[in-house]
């Protein structure tokens, strides 16, 4: 059960057991002095090398995984010139074609907001404490190892 978390500053939870709605993330960023939003969404897919996927299970640290996704948006807001930014990952049974994770930042231009956005969505996959289980067609189950993604950089 995802228990809920609140930032004093933002009062925004990061994970969540809710399904992400993309509108909402899109206007959570919204922001009248940027005039570049940059969004990534995860989706859980149908196919894996195991086979066809019916479902993904997700489970977090959540206290661990709440602060180090602060942290990070903190670290976003020390490297560029954002004016806004919006992190959240699901847990819990999802189906094929639900977003489970998204990112959104809003800045003045377009370059600091995909640099932004995509440095996020890198330090979450190495840096938060998420599991994702493969729940495959005829039964069979299996915990997936994240991809490196040291490739992108700091």
């Amino acid at each position: 059960m995802c228990v809920e978390f609140k930032d004093k500053q933002s009062h925004a939870k990061r994970i969540t057991a809710s399904k992400i709605l993309p509108h909402k993330i899109l206007n959570s960023v919204n922001d009248k002095n940027a005039g570049a939003t940059a969004i990534f969404f995860g989706t859980v897919r149908e196919h894996s090398d195991m086979g066809k996927i019916i479902g993904m299970t997700y489970e977090s640290y959540l206290e661990m995984a709440e602060d180090r996704m602060k942290r990070i948006e903190s670290s976003i807001s020390r490297k560029w010139n954002i004016k806004r930014v919006k992190m959240i990952h699901r847990v819990g049974d999802l189906s094929v074609g639900d977003v489970s994770i998204a990112v959104a930042v809003s800045a003045p231009h377009r370059s600091e907001a995909f640099s932004a956005c995509r440095y996020a969505i890198e330090k979450i996959k190495r840096e938060v404490p998420i599991w994702k289980k493969e729940r495959i067609v005829g039964g069979k189950e299996r915990w997936v190892k994240g991809l490196d993604s040291r490739k992108y950089g700091e």
